[in-house]
């Protein structure tokens, strides 16, 4: 089976394909990323039956970590397929950081985190900041160390959806765009490949500073959110939290504990990088 391998902040994935299109679409949105000799996940992209591999093909998804009920994908969204199979590798497997699904930027060594549910506009909003003077750190995952508390960058494609797709192609004319894939579970959607400093400084963390609850189409404001709040939303956040155990707890307490949060709405992307920068310059 062809491969593609992949080298993205700590982790590393090995991606088999029955089909060589997904292989192609990757290699060329991740060229700028190591390839490892060796990895720490395997994905493979099937056929759901030897017929679909020629015959209205769909791909069921495999690897080391799966879900055997998962429902298949289209051969034409064979890169959301690679993509959805290296964040489950990541969600029921990775050990080494405590993994929280946000987003995350860095300035002067210093992190802000963000988080929501779907839809909140955490993706946008941390590509929007990494074209105004921030450094895109991941859209997918913010990884926690259990020893320091740094945050490891995880600079992964940056998965636009919807409204969000044209959006960040008037704000990045020179960005690199993946292939729209129109239809999926989740709408449209478009992988943009990060900024060439986040790939570069994919070895770098840094302290987190400051945490986003954002929420996009609702009037702008900001409200507080007490620790024990916070405590519960990144508990449910977070994909690991229960099997890292003890560690997990402490090094969520100790997040909760040092780093300020706030939740913000917002209408658009201009109001909520004035947000951001207001809130940054007062807490952090």
């Amino acid at each position: 089976m062809p491969e593609f391998r992949v080298q993205v902040g700590p982790a590393a994935f090995r991606i088999g394909s029955a089909w060589s299109a997904p292989l192609e679409q990757m290699a060329e949105l991740y060229r700028d990323y190591p390839k490892p000799d060796f990895t720490d996940f395997t994905v493979r992209l099937e056929p759901t039956t030897w017929l679909r591999r020629w015959l209205r093909p769909s791909i069921a998804i495999g690897g080391d970590y799966m879900l055997p009920d998962a429902a298949p994908l289209p051969l034409a969204q064979g890169l959301l397929a690679a993509e959805m199979a290296m964040n489950l590798q990541m969600a029921l497997g990775w050990r080494r950081h405590l993994l929280l699904h946000a987003s995350a930027v860095e300035r002067d060594g210093r992190v802000l985190v963000m988080t929501g549910q779907s839809g909140s506009g955490k993706s946008t909003l941390s590509a929007l900041l990494g074209s105004q003077g921030w450094r895109f750190m991941g859209d997918e995952f913010v990884l926690l160390d259990p020893v320091t508390g740094q945050v490891a960058p995880f600079p992964r494609l940056i998965s636009l959806k919807n409204s969000a797709i044209s959006a960040m192609q008037a704000a990045q004319r020179d960005a690199r765009f993946g292939p729209l894939l129109a239809g999926t579970p989740k709408g449209d959607i478009r992988h943009m490949v990060p900024p060439p400093d986040a790939i570069a400084q994919m070895a770098q963390g840094g302290a987190p500073a400051l945490l986003l609850f954002p929420r996009y189409g609702y009037p702008g404001a900001v409200r507080e959110v007490a620790p024990s709040e916070t405590f519960m939303r990144l508990t449910q956040a977070s994909t690991n939290y229960v099997a890292l155990g003890e560690a997990g707890f402490t090094t969520l307490t100790r997040f909760v504990k040092s780093v300020p949060s706030r939740a913000i709405d917002y209408q658009s992307g201009e109001e909520a990088i004035a947000l951001v920068e207001k809130l940054w310059e007062r807490l952090a």
